[in-house]
């Protein structure tokens, strides 16, 4: 099985999605935040902070380049910036299966406990429609990357085990 990687905003979803995905494949499990912090000692949050974006956006690449080339893991959680660092979208339509999992500015924020928001550099500080509105013009912006995903699920209006059953009939249909 060609990896499967799950893409979208930061809060949309994608790990809880990716080990439900994971159960129901019969097959492994990967976090590419998890497995920086594993790697690296620290919080993603603390990456950023203390070394920069730049270093940070280059030790995930790292993890991805691990994960496609050993074939690691069945499904792929990835940061919800991963896909907009040079080719890194390009990267995982060509060795895998990419799925979009598009939720609201909104439906995030009602997502998002306080400590989601807090271990979340970008979100730090935000609250309210000040956190939508902040959301907002952020997804717009990575929208475009985002959407040269293989597969597309709006899951504004679905559970978590419908958009993985959405997820799943997309697959059989493609295989």
């Amino acid at each position: 099985m060609k990896p499967l990687f799950l893409v979208g905003y930061m809060g949309c979803g994608k790990s809880t999605l990716a080990r439900k995905l994971a159960r129901c494949l019969g097959t492994t499990y990967a976090d590419t935040d998890a497995l920086i912090e594993a790697r690296e000692g620290a919080s993603v949050a603390d990456l950023f902070r203390y070394e920069g974006e730049e270093r940070f956006r280059t030790v995930e690449r790292e993890v991805l380049d691990r994960l496609i080339e050993r074939a690691e893991a069945g499904v792929v959680s990835t940061g919800g910036g991963l896909p907009l660092w040079r080719d890194n979208m390009e990267r995982m339509n060509r060795a895998g299966t990419t799925v979009f999992l598009r939720r609201s500015a909104r439906c995030i924020a009602r997502r998002l406990s306080p400590y989601g928001i807090r271990k979340r550099p970008r979100l730090r500080g935000l609250c309210g429609e000040e956190l939508v509105a902040f959301m907002a013009r952020d997804i717009a912006g990575r929208e475009p990357i985002y959407s040269q995903a293989r597969i597309i699920i709006d899951c504004d209006a679905l559970s978590d085990e419908e958009a993985v059953e959405k997820i799943l009939e997309e697959l059989k249909m493609r295989n």
